[in-house]
């Protein structure tokens, strides 16, 4: 934020008609004096520390504790902690996040990242997100699941082949952004998180037929605390809730190409 100029201004020279009848003693002004520094130094010090706190995690006013505290009631939803992303990953997908209701809901958002990709598409690379996230005891039934829903005939309605491969000269694009992520029923040993999500699919290029788009939509995900992180037990999907479409101009072919190539993801944590 820009500091504001709100020091006292003052005339170094009164109108006649303003001109005292007398000069002040010199006794008179030290006291001015000294008031007037003290104001100074207190004005620098505030200024210094609003700027040293600046940069720090959850400098918005309370620590991390006190946000999460703030976000477990009604009305508007949970607020950002300050909490940072886990730092570890296996197979490239975040892990190892908090025994808690914060925790499973950073868990899931990744999870939602990692399903919504366009890896889920190839059989070899579905397999290994499947293995990574989902708890072992139902790693077989959810890996049955999306192989179903991952069929050649899924993959053919969005321009690919069966290994996910689009038609040369063109980019698949298959992208899941968390917007916000509830829990419902939290236990130390379970939790089902619903993510809010956007998504973009489709082909970009000049010849694209299935261009890229967006949709809406929230994953109901069933988690379980397995001893040492929070793993998938089982999901669902629902449409929306979707906003009001903006009016905007769509990008160019080649501008989506380009924005999919430079700019990466995230990973998330509340």
């Amino acid at each position: 934020m820009p500091l504001s100029d709100d020091q006292p201004h003052t005339r170094t020279r009164l109108p006649v008609d303003e001109q005292p009848s007398a000069p002040a003693s010199p006794r008179q002004s030290r006291p001015i004096r000294a008031l007037l520094t003290v104001l100074v130094v207190v004005t620098l010090l505030v200024v210094a520390i609003s700027i040293a706190n600046r940069g720090k995690p959850g400098s918005g006013g309370g620590s991390s504790s006190d946000h999460a505290a703030t976000g477990t009631g009604s009305g508007a939803g949970p607020a950002p902690s300050g909490d940072q992303p886990v730092g570890t990953t296996v197979n490239g997908i975040a892990s190892g996040f908090p025994h808690s209701d914060q925790g499973a809901q950073s868990a899931a958002a990744n999870y939602a990242v990692a399903i919504g990709s366009a890896d889920m598409f190839r059989t070899d690379s579905r397999h290994t997100i499947i293995a990574t996230i989902a708890d072992p005891g139902a790693a077989g039934a959810l890996q049955g699941r999306l192989d179903q829903g991952f069929s050649p005939e899924t993959a053919a309605r969005f321009g690919v082949d069966a290994q996910g491969r689009a038609p040369k000269g063109l980019t698949f694009v298959s992208r899941t952004i968390p917007v916000g992520t509830k829990s419902n029923g939290y236990t130390a040993d379970s939790v089902k998180v619903d993510v809010w999500c956007n998504g973009l699919f489709g082909l970009a290029g000049e010849r694209s037929t299935k261009p890229v788009s967006e949709e809406w939509f929230t994953l109901n995900l069933s988690l379980r605390w397995t001893g040492t992180d929070w793993k998938l037990t089982d999901f669902s999907r629902v449409a929306g809730p979707a906003p009001v479409p903006p009016d905007q101009q769509a990008a160019t072919a080649e501008e989506i190409t380009g924005a999919v190539e430079q700019f990466g993801g995230f990973r998330y944590a509340r």
